[in-house]
């Protein structure tokens, strides 16, 4: 049940399709780090690059585009291995989206613990063990 926020800066001109974007997110999401597309939430942000700075410069200035991606999931859920791949991957899919990407584009994996965390009203916790209590009641 991740929730993902992608705020992004690319030449108004380069045509990108906000599903193709978020059908990206979640399609990483579900096969890199095992999460299920049906309740992965993505918003888009857009911003001009006239108003994206690195460095001191505007983005529109250096011709290239950035990314920031923050992604939230449960603690514990992911290995080291399985994050970095993530973090290769989105930034990959990125650069064929958004074109000339600047090397300082960035995925935040947030881990939040289970107890802090969930959707529809239930914690992530509680659906864990709502979930032990089902198997052993098998």
């Amino acid at each position: 049940m991740p929730f993902a926020h992608l705020r992004y800066s690319a030449d108004p001109e380069r045509s990108v399709a906000p599903h193709e974007l978020a059908d990206c997110v979640t399609t990483l999401t579900a096969a890199l780090l095992g999460k299920q597309p049906e309740v992965t939430a993505v918003h888009l942000e857009p911003v001009p690059p006239a108003q994206w700075f690195i460095g001191r410069r505007a983005l529109d200035a250096q011709a290239r585009a950035s990314y920031q991606l923050r992604i939230s999931v449960t603690e514990g859920t992911n290995t080291k291995d399985e994050k970095a791949r993530y973090v290769a991957a989105v930034h990959e899919a990125m650069q064929g989206l958004l074109g000339p990407l600047h090397p300082a584009s960035y995925v935040l994996v947030d881990e939040v613990r289970g107890d802090a965390y969930g959707y529809g009203g239930l914690t992530q916790e509680r659906r864990y063990v709502e979930a032990q209590l089902t198997a052993a009641a098998r």
